[in-house]
């Protein structure tokens, strides 16, 4: 009997959500389209997102033309931030969350809460490592296949992120989101 009540719980749960995300984030325009000011945001079922066609009017002189601006694309209300924290050369040894020594409170609160990212490809060096992070890819399939500063001209060694193989800042910048890097940056090619 509890695992009936179990699994009802869990169905409607599962029911609830898909109804908040399909409502939640569904497109929001805001603004006139074809105004400079116009917004609008996303489903993120299709990365990099389509262009969107031109909705104005060309005509042989611009007198009767009607321009049309693309909408800005913003996130959806209520979309969380994104904050992505990465220490170089520190392995699951060193902070407290996985039993290392150095203490760690505020990531051992969020893994308490059951977020905790431990799978992803991992590497002997940093930039290759950072790579396979911020695309969620293999380090040599992303250009990195050694540190940036003796990168080659070769495939998977090149230091060159293709651009079909995005970084989590890029389709969350092709989702609206404002982005930015800081700190060591050893992921640009040489």
């Amino acid at each position: 009997m509890k695992a009936v009540k179990l699994a009802v719980a869990i169905g409607v749960s599962s029911v609830a959500f898909a109804f908040y995300s399909s409502c939640c984030f569904a497109e929001q325009v805001t603004g006139e389209l074809g105004s400079p000011s116009a917004t609008t945001t996303i489903s993120g079922k299709h990365l990099p997102p389509p262009d969107p066609k031109f909705g104005g009017v060309i005509k042989e002189k611009a007198t009767e033309s009607k321009e049309w601006w693309p909408p800005r694309v913003v996130p959806p209300k209520g979309a969380p931030n994104v904050l992505l924290i990465m220490t170089d050369d520190a392995g699951f040894g060193a902070p407290g969350t996985f039993g290392g020594v150095v203490p760690t409170p505020a990531l051992d609160r969020i893994a308490k809460g059951g977020l905790r990212y431990t799978n992803f490809h991992s590497t002997a060096l940093c930039s290759p490592t950072r790579a396979a992070l911020i695309t969620g890819r293999n380090h040599h399939s992303v250009g990195f296949g050694v540190v940036g500063e003796i990168a080659t001209g070769f495939p998977g060694y090149d230091s060159i992120i293709p651009i079909e193989k995005g970084t989590i800042g890029t389709i969350l910048k092709a989702n609206g989101y404002a982005t930015s890097w800081f700190g060591k940056d050893h992921n640009t090619p040489f």
